[in-house]
Parts: structure tokens; C-alpha cells; sequence
């Protein structure tokens, strides 16, 4: 039996087979050459108003590996749907393409490009469904961490990986949501491949295994003096754990050692909280934090928060790593422009939903900073340039006459370039300098932007020349 995704050698064969069967087919009809750029973005109906940015360096290792085995094209001959010719095109595969994206930790909006990729169709093509899955797993559990870190201002410590939906899915998700500002981890694969701080003490099981809850504090102690953290509610919160890490806290101190403080996994967070604080407070151990788990999601980080819970840290698992309140983040790979007698024509996708309407032709998204916040985004013609001594209206694509005029204002081009003609032209900053990053991002909005409750719209418009060519599309585009 096969091990998994852990004995493949590359990912290349990661993907659907309709991918396979269209660009055996552009193969056939000899249009497998010509130039076509697809942007992976994510649609906001039903999701999240923004974004944050996450997985380009596992598709950038996804890209550089992207290769067929012997075995790969001996299984697709098997299938026997697929000619000789195709295989030995596979064989001798390898992107050559053009990929540009938003720089890892970025918040991002709906509609807005993440990643364009610009390469002969029958390698833009093969590429989607991996690219989309790295992505929107990443990208979803980044940005949940980013609103969960929103709703309160306790730190908040990644513990899903017993409740991921699968290994890579924990893995991942614990780097996904160290760049959303879970900065700590239970994770201690992740931690190894990551350089995430890894963080964990015991379980109940320890305290039950011992005579007494004390014993098992006093043992716990005793092997980790200057780690001490302690979980107070395995039989009687307020009237045996709490005194009883009282009692080893004494003792710790007692010997010159600072214990870290408790933790509450049960019952009501608040007040238990509240409680434990006084009681902490009172025996001298005012600076012993208070760490909180148990199914913590957004809403009931925001009502903790109204209720004066004295909540240090938060561990939180199931809820994280699943993005249990959005089970998907909706990213979706479309063609945006083809080659065509030598020269890009913008191309456009037509829905009777509105929201799955596309946006045409090669583009780049410049973020418009007024007294250095945030306060818009504007999606534009990959050619044009923002001349920023002039005022410049946005509107609204829609309804165009919300309109905002900018002066003394700056501009940000949101997109690198990472591949260019199939080589990687992009340092890859590292997983501590992604959360700099972020932080950085992160602190250019408003916080009425990031709030999880009525949350205030933040401006993402189409330039005029956009705007333009995307309704003469639309109005050509009946058959």
C-alpha cells in the first residue's frame, strides 16, 4: 500500500483530470503553445470581506518541482484515454511561464489577484488545481487566525492538530496561522519545519494518573521548574486546581523559580477567569498568566472580551484549523486573457451571478495609502501607471456614482513578480519575516476593516479603463 502524499517525490500529478484531458486537447488542436494568463482569486459572497495572503512559498516549490515520473505516465497510459504523443509531451514537461503574486501576509480583498500565471496554456492550464489547493487552504486558515487575533487582545496559540483534517492540513495550517498572528504552536512538526515556537504542557490524563491533583502538580513541577504551567480543571476548578497550583506556585518561588501560570479548559471561561485572577492575585502571583482552551471561535473570543474575562493567552484548535466558521475560502483560477494573432486579448467569463462575472485582460492592483493608512484598492490595466500629483476619483464598479477623490496620496503595486520565463526570480523571505510583514500590513487598516461584526466595506474599485473594456465586453459578449 502507498504511503501517501509523504512518498511522492513532487506534486505534479496533484491535480484533476480534466486538467489532463484540456491541454491534451489544446495539444490536438494545436493551440497548446499559445500564451494565456489565468488570475487565482477569491469571490466574497458568503466568505470573508478580506484576506490574508498565504502559501506562495509551498506553490513556488510545487512550481520548481513540477515534473512526470516514469511511474505518472505509466499510470496515465493505464487509464487509456490518452495518446502516445501526449505521454511523451509530458515527459519532457517543465513550466516556463511567468507567475506573479501578493507577497505572503498580505490582506488581500475579493476579486482582487493573489497570483497571475502567464505561460503557454498547456502549462497555465495543468497548474490550476494544485495552485488552488495550496492557496486556498493556506489563505483560509491564515485569515481565520486574523480574525480570531482581531477579537481580542490576549495572544492566541495554534492547538488544532489532533483535530486537522489530516496531516498535511495540520502541518500547514499551523504555518498558515502563525502568518495570520498565531505566533506559537502545539504543532512540533510544524515547529521543526517551520522554526514556529512550540508550545504545550500536560493533559488531563497527567493529573489523573497521579493520587492526588496535588502530587501531579508537585511532580510536574519538580521536572519542569521554570515551565511550570499547570491545568486547574480536572475535578474542581475554583476549590481544588487553582489552590492546589497555589500551593506548587508557593513552593516554586520559594526556591527561586517563576512559574508560567494556569490553564482552563472547561466550564464558564469568564468567570472562572475572573475568579482565578483574584485568587492568583492574592496569594502574590499576579504575574502567573491565565491560558484558556475548549472549541474558542470568534464569537466567543468577542464575548469573553464584553465580559471582563482575564484571559492571558488563548489555545485554540478545532475552530482554527478548520476555519470552522467558513469552510472554504472560494478561490477560483480563471482565464483572464489569451494569445491571439501574437498579442494578448482580454477575455472574460459572463454569469447570470453577478459575483462570478470576471474581470478581463493582464491586470495589477495598486493599494491608494492617504496619511499613510489604507484607504482603497484599485484593479487596473496591467499597463497603467497611478500618476500621484494628480487627483484621482475611484468609484464603485457597480454603483458608480460612489465616487472618492484622492490627493496628496501614495500607491502601492500589490503584486511581485516570482517566476519569470519558468525561473524563480523572488527571494523567499523567511516564515518570521512573513509575520513581520503581516504584522506591518495589518497595522495600515483601520480597525473597523478587520472586525468580524459589521464589518465596515473597504473600498476595492476598477479603473476607468478597466471598468471600461470589462462593459464593452460584457455588452459584445451576447451570442
Amino acid at each position: 500500500m502507498s504511503g501517501g502524499l509523504a512518498e511522492k517525490r513532487n506534486l505534479t500529478m496533484l491535480t484533476d483530470l480534466y486538467q489532463l484531458t484540456m491541454i491534451n486537447g489544446y495539444m490536438q488542436s494545436g493551440m497548446d503553445t499559445r500564451r494565456a494568463a489565468f488570475d487565482l482569486f477569491y469571490r466574497g459572497s458568503g466568505g470573508y470581506s478580506y484576506a490574508v495572503a498565504a502559501g506562495l512559498e509551498q506553490a513556488v516549490e510545487y512550481v520548481r518541482d513540477l515534473h512526470f515520473d516514469e511511474e505518472d505516465l505509466q499510470y496515465l497510459r493505464s487509464l487509456g484515454i490518452f495518446p502516445e504523443s501526449f505521454l511523451a509531451r509530458l515527459a519532457d514537461f517543465r513550466f516556463t511561464g511567468d507567475i506573479y503574486a501578493v507577497p505572503e501576509g498580505t490582506l488581500i480583498f475579493p476579486y482582487e489577484p493573489i497570483m497571475t500565471v502567464v505561460a503557454p496554456i498547456f502549462e497555465a492550464q495543468l497548474v490550476e488545481t494544485a495552485l488552488l489547493t495550496i492557496i486556498n487552504h493556506q489563505t483560509l486558515i491564515a485569515t481565520t487566525a486574523a480574525r480570531m487575533c482581531a477579537c481580542t487582545s490576549a495572544k492566541i496559540l495554534e492547538f488544532g492538530l489532533r483535530r486537522a483534517q489530516g496531516a498535511d492540513a495540520g502541518v500547514y495550517g499551523a504555518r498558515a496561522a502563525f502568518i495570520g498572528g498565531c505566533r506559537s504552536t502545539s504543532n512540533v512538526l510544524a515547529g521543526e519545519m517551520f522554526g514556529i515556537a512550540v508550545a504545550g504542557t500536560h493533559s488531563h490524563s497527567w493529573v489523573m494518573s497521579f493520587p492526588t491533583e496535588l502530587d501531579a502538580f508537585m511532580k510536574y513541577a519538580e521536572i519542569y521548574p521554570d515551565g511550570c504551567l499547570l491545568l486547574v480543571d480536572t475535578y474542581d476548578t475554583l476549590k481544588s486546581g487553582v489552590p492546589n497550583a497555589i500551593k506548587v506556585f508557593d513552593k516554586l518561588k520559594a526556591e527561586g523559580h517563576k512559574p508560567i501560570g494556569i490553564r482552563l479548559d472547561s466550564g464558564d471561561l469568564a468567570y472562572l477567569s475572573r475568579e482565578a485572577r483574584k485568587m492568583l492575585d492574592a496569594a502574590g502571583h499576579s504575574d502567573c498568566r491565565i491560558f484558556a482552551s475548549n472549541d474558542i471561535d470568534e464569537n466567543v473570543l468577542l464575548a469573553l472580551k464584553t465580559q471582563d474575562a482575564k484571559i492571558d493567552v488563548y489555545g485554540i484548535g478545532t475552530k482554527l484549523i478548520t476555519s470552522f466558521s467558513n469552510a472554504s475560502l472560494g478561490g477560483v483560477y480563471k482565464l483572464c486573457a489569451i494569445e491571439e494573432n501574437g498579442k494578448m486579448t482580454p477575455k472574460i467569463k459572463v454569469s447570470d451571478s453577478h459575483e462570478k462575472t470576471t474581470n478581463p485582460a493582464l491586470k495589477r492592483t495598486y493599494r491608494i495609502y492617504k496619511n499613510g493608512m489604507a484607504a482603497a484598492d484599485l484593479i487596473c490595466l496591467a499597463d497603467e501607471e497611478i500618476d500621484t500629483t494628480k487627483p484621482l476619483t475611484v468609484f464603485h464598479p457597480e454603483q458608480t456614482y460612489k465616487r472618492t477623490t484622492f490627493t496628496d496620496f501614495t500607491v502601492k503595486d500589490l503584486m511581485v513578480k516570482v517566476f519569470e520565463g519558468g525561473k524563480l526570480v523572488y527571494d523567499l523571505p523567511t516564515l518570521q519575516e512573513i509575520g513581520e510583514y503581516h504584522d506591518r500590513s495589518k497595522a495600515e487598516f483601520f480597525p473597523e476593516y478587520m472586525r468580524v461584526v459589521n464589518t465596515q466595506y473597504y473600498k476595492v474599485d476598477l479603473s476607468r479603463k478597466l471598468w471600461t473594456l470589462k462593459n464593452d465586453l460584457l455588452n459584445r459578449s451576447e451570442v
